[in-house]
């Protein structure tokens, strides 16, 4: 189990708290990453390509937001191919992915490494999104009529590239037990942050588990 922390960077949405399950590990060909799930298929490179899908909570209710009449963004759960590759300069993760919520598509590559701290075992991770324009307005677009609601101005977004930044430790208890903590920090570009809907630039996340 986790207890989890994350910021809407939508405007008027509270930073909420949530106990959800943690999964990471294998089962056989199955997988379970967190907030990506899937199935290892044919071998490829030093890993496997992957059937992919991301459990999003990036949506976020119009009415807990400070722009009620904007209507509810439902979180988008982008499924497609993956891959892990495990090599000499560390991990690499890779997703390619299309969105059926916003028919948008959603690619991510991330970079990642061990190192240790005496006992505890770190991973730093550095890593890249993009999300298509209709992926992005989605979530923080605002049509004509959106914008007539709420007396904001229109907003279309195009695609976008979002830096983030991520370390993970594992610490060790007693026995089998450890501690996983995480903590996250992501770079919104222009366009996500232009829209009239936001009103942070670098949201943060953290889990504990």
């Amino acid at each position: 189990g986790m207890l989890t922390h994350s910021a809407s960077p939508a405007a008027g949405v509270a930073s909420p708290n949530a106990a959800l399950p943690y999964v990471y590990g294998d089962w056989g060909r199955f997988y379970g990453r967190l907030d990506t799930f899937g199935v290892r298929t044919v071998p490829w490179g030093q890993g496997h390509i992957e059937a992919a899908v991301r459990i999003s909570t990036e949506g976020w209710s119009a009415a807990d937001s400070a722009h009620p009449r904007a209507g509810d963004r439902a979180a988008p759960t982008p499924i497609g191919l993956g891959t892990f590759q495990r090599t000499a300069l560390g991990g690499f993760f890779g997703y390619l992915m299309h969105d059926p919520r916003s028919g948008g598509q959603f690619a991510e590559l991330t970079w990642a490494l061990r190192t240790t701290l005496g006992p505890v075992q770190v991973f730093p991770q550095l890593g890249l999104q993009y999300r298509s324009a209709d992926y992005v307005n989605h979530l923080y677009g605002l049509n004509a009529a959106q914008a007539a609601a709420t007396g904001l101005a229109p907003y279309r977004a195009g695609a976008s590239l979002l830096p983030q930044l991520s370390v993970h430790a594992t610490v060790p208890l007693s026995g089998p037990w450890a501690l996983q903590l995480q903590a996250r920090h992501r770079w919104l570009d222009g366009a996500i942050a232009h829209s009239p809907l936001i009103d942070r630039a670098s949201p943060n996340s953290a889990l504990i588990a």
